[in-house]
Formats: C-alpha cells, sequence, structure tokens
C-alpha cells in the first residue's frame, strides 16, 4: 500500500456551476456546455443554441390552456409537427413528450410539463423543444440529455429528470440486501437499469468535451446530473443505513464518527471497473452489490451523509485518476479549503481513516470539488 499521510491542504474554491434557474416561474434548467442564450424576453421565453446546430427553445404559457394536452396538441399542429405525441405522469405532474419532425428537414424532441402554481388556479404549462438538422441523428442524446435537465419544482430538484422518468418508470417498489450491511432497503424495480442509462447517455456528452476549454465544466455537469438522478433512488437505502449506524447527536465529534462508519462501508467494496463505457457503476447497484470504481464509491458515501445532514461533496482529479468524498466535520486531516468551509477528505478506495491522503496524489493543483447544494 501506498504510504499515506496527514496533511493540511488549501485551495481557494471550487470549480461550480448550477445551471439555470426562473425566479418568476420556480424551474430550473442545466444544459450540456456551449449551449448560449440568444434570444427570448428574460421572463417567459427563451432560445439557445448549441454544438453542431442544436436548437433549444422554452416557453412559459400561463393561462391560456387548459391542459398539456390542448398545449401539446395545439403547438404540434403550429408546427406542421408529423410527430406523435405521448402523455405521462412526471412526479405527479401532467407531462407529454413530442416527437419533432417539422420544418426544413428539422428533428428532435419536446417536452410539455405543468409548473408549481397557485391552488385553486391553472398550473403554468412549461414547452420545451430541443431540436436541431435531422440529418445529424446524433444531436438526439444533447436533445435528451437538455430536456432531461429541466426540473418543473423544487420538488425535482433531486429527483430523476422527465425523459428519464418517461423512458423508464421506476415501477413497483422491490427489497433489496444491502452489501455487507445485514439491513435490506427498499428501491424501485427499474431504478438500477434508468440510473445505468443516464450514466452512459452523460459519459458520452461529456468525452465530446475532452479536448476542449470546456472540459472541467463538462465534468461538472455530468457528477451533477447522477446525483440528481440518483438522490432520490437511493433514498431508502441511506435511511436504512442511517438506522443501523445511528445518526447520533448533532455534535462535531458525532457527525465525523457517523463520516467514518459511511467511509468503512464504502471502502469494503470490490474495486470493480468497465473501461468499455463510462466506468461509474449507478449508485442502485453499488450499494447492492458491494462494488465499483472510487467516483460511484465517493458519491454514494456523500449521498448517504446528506441525508444525515451532514454537508458533504467530492473531488476528482484527471490527473490521479482518482476520486475522493469531502465533509464538513471537525477533527485532524487533510482539508481543502472553499467556500468558507475546511472539508475533510476521504479517501473511499483503501481501508484508512477520514482524512488520510496518499502522499503522491496530494497536489491541490490536480484536483477540482463538486458540491451539489
Amino acid at each position: 500500500m501506498k504510504r499515506l499521510f496527514l496533511l493540511l491542504l488549501f485551495i481557494p474554491a471550487f470549480v461550480f456551476a448550477e445551471g439555470l434557474y426562473s425566479p418568476t416561474w420556480g424551474f430550473w434548467l442545466d444544459l450540456p456546455e456551449y449551449y448560449e442564450y440568444t434570444e427570448g424576453d428574460g421572463k417567459d421565453r427563451f432560445s439557445f443554441t448549441g454544438p453542431e446546430g442544436a436548437m433549444f427553445d422554452i416557453i412559459v404559457y400561463n393561462g391560456a390552456y387548459a391542459n398539456i394536452k390542448e398545449m401539446a396538441e395545439d403547438v404540434s399542429k403550429r408546427l406542421e409537427n408529423r410527430g406523435e405525441i405521448d402523455y405521462f405522469r412526471y412526479h405527479g405532474k401532467q407531462a407529454a413528450v413530442l416527437e419533432l419532425n417539422f420544418g426544413d428537414n428539422l428533428s428532435g424532441w419536446g417536452l410539455c410539463v405543468e409548473l408549481a402554481g397557485v391552488k385553486g388556479r391553472r398550473p403554468p404549462l412549461l414547452l420545451s423543444l430541443a431540436y436541431g438538422p435531422a440529418a445529424k441523428s446524433d444531436l438526439n442524446l444533447f436533445h435528451f440529455s437538455a430536456l432531461d435537465s429541466i426540473a418543473p419544482s423544487q420538488a425535482e430538484k433531486l429527483y430523476p429528470g422527465p425523459i428519464t422518468e418517461y423512458s423508464y418508470p421506476r415501477g413497483q417498489q422491490i427489497i433489496i440486501p444491502i452489501a455487507a450491511s445485514g439491513v435490506t432497503a427498499a428501491v424501485c424495480k427499474n431504478d438500477a437499469e434508468a440510473a445505468q442509462v443516464l450514466i452512459e447517455r452523460e459519459f458520452v456528452i461529456l468525452t465530446t468535451y475532452a479536448d476542449t476549454p470546456a472540459w472541467q465544466q463538462a465534468w461538472l455537469r455530468y457528477y451533477r446530473a447522477i446525483y440528481r438522478d440518483s438522490y432520490t433512488r437511493i433514498e431508502n437505502i441511506a435511511s436504512a443505513l442511517i438506522r443501523k449506524w445511528g445518526r447520533g447527536a448533532a455534535t462535531g465529534e458525532a457527525k465525523r464518527a457517523f463520516a467514518q462508519k459511511a467511509l468503512t462501508f464504502v471502502q469494503g467494496f470490490k474495486y470493480e471497473r468497465n473501461f468499455e463505457g463510462s466506468d461509474f457503476l449507478n449508485l442502485v447497484s453499488t450499494a447492492a452489490n458491494g462494488g465499483g470504481d472510487c467516483d460511484s464509491r465517493a458519491m454514494l458515501w456523500a449521498i448517504i451523509l446528506n441525508y444525515a445532514d451532514i454537508r458533504a461533496a467530492m473531488m476528482i482529479s484527471p490527473q490521479y485518476s482518482h476520486a475522493m468524498g469531502l465533509a464538513d466535520v471537525s477533527g485532524a486531516g487533510a482539508r481543502f479549503e472553499a467556500y468558507e468551509t475546511n472539508w475533510l477528505v476521504a479517501e473511499t478506495t483503501a481501508n484508512v481513516d477520514i482524512g488520510l491522503i496518499d502522499k503522491e496524489q496530494a497536489d491541490p493543483k490536480n484536483w477540482f470539488g463538486i458540491i451539489f447544494e
């Protein structure tokens, strides 16, 4: 095992981008890199252009339509769209997916979904269209990713996106054992498969930015997308482990002790990699099977801590091909200072205490952090 040591490290700040937020209508959007705002009124209408001729439009209709079906059919008619419309429920909201085939050889996908409104009134309705030249079928992944990044309200900020939910409904709950813990938890039948599909889609998009100035921002978005999709899927897993380990008092010592228990748990996993795809195993399978790479373990650990009301994040290093966890807990150990927080580092793949870091991987210039709050 490589020598490990205790070291105090500092970096000036996390690199962090949180996407776009509409204070008027309360929805969030996290588009892939190089989507640029081109026109709109800054309130109800927004248009963006993206890579390879991709386009993305958002319009909010407040009271103009009685329901999603009426809006989707009218929009499709006005576009002279030749694609189909399918209706579904997204987290209790009316929603529709539009297959777009219109205009001068334009194709893509659209999403209609209810926004949060005032009780007793018609909710405002969001229309989003992701489209581009029909000949460029590889743009579909960007279209899906852009639409999937929409969170219609605060309730969906940490919930699978609408395109993933439409394509892979979560299904009925099943009970699964949690690796090497002696406890079980309920997950939805399709959670693992749906999560892995999202990971692989976002990884393909990530690779297109490898040799561009936006590579680091693309990595941040990649992990944000996985975190958002995973958070609710593993809620019961995190809750079961919290009950087993005991959350303890909200003191610095108790928080650190809990973070160490969670760290020991993920350190006991089998080290598994898959170089044919994303090399990131979805967190449902990671927790159930007790295997995974450093970044899947670090994110699982961070989510468990966040459910235990302990601020946690992760950091990655392309130079070291490694990821580690970060926690806002007290005590001695290697730390990274950012946003007025001295984050304690957590190595998830070696059986060492929280706060220890490999000396050969300790250069802070080769790391950047990812926060999810």
